[in-house]
């Protein structure tokens, strides 16, 4: 069965229009799409968690909803917004280094760099000595540093995964 792009955005689209309720009388909205596609594009987007059906358990058959008794879920709502919806926004992480992390990870880099044991000493003896404020404003132009050369940024991550 080919699953079709075009008829799942508009089962979702339809479905959308009348959150938060099931599609119902309303399916005169999708057209008139094959029977088996349709069934195949809604198992699939059920699958997903995109729709969900609202018959009981015991009326259900296995990952295929009827398509008059279902309806949207948020997750589906949400992947029809162009910024992803609150789930984008819920499921931000923020990453926050300590202070000391900073400074010991720069502490290492600059210890393992080629530069003469004078200048390692006082670009390390300066980075100590560095207020959280400047710091940071440091740690941003490196990050921004490495943004530049993204052949570098892709080589790390390479390494890494």
């Amino acid at each position: 069965m080919k699953l079709d792009r075009a008829l799942q955005k508009k089962i979702l689209e339809v479905l959308g229009s009348v959150y938060p309720e099931p599609l119902g009388a309303r399916i005169y909205l999708l057209g008139d799409p094959d029977k088996v596609l349709l069934r195949a594009n809604l198992a699939y987007l059920g699958e997903l968690g995109l729709v969900e059906s609202i018959l009981p358990a015991a009326e259900q058959r296995a990952h295929v909803p009827r398509i008059n008794a279902t309806k949207i879920t948020a997750k589906g709502l949400d992947f029809l917004e162009q910024d992803g919806g609150l789930s984008a926004i819920l499921g931000t992480v923020t990453v926050k280094l300590h202070a000391d992390t900073i400074r010991d990870l720069l502490e290492t880099r600059i210890m393992e760099s080629q530069l003469p044991a004078t200048e390692k000493k006082r670009f390390v003896d300066q980075l100590k000595e560095l207020p959280g404020e400047a710091l940071k404003t440091l740690t941003n132009k490196l990050i921004e540093k490495a943004c530049d050369n993204p052949e570098a940024v892709v080589s790390v991550f390479n390494s890494i995964f």
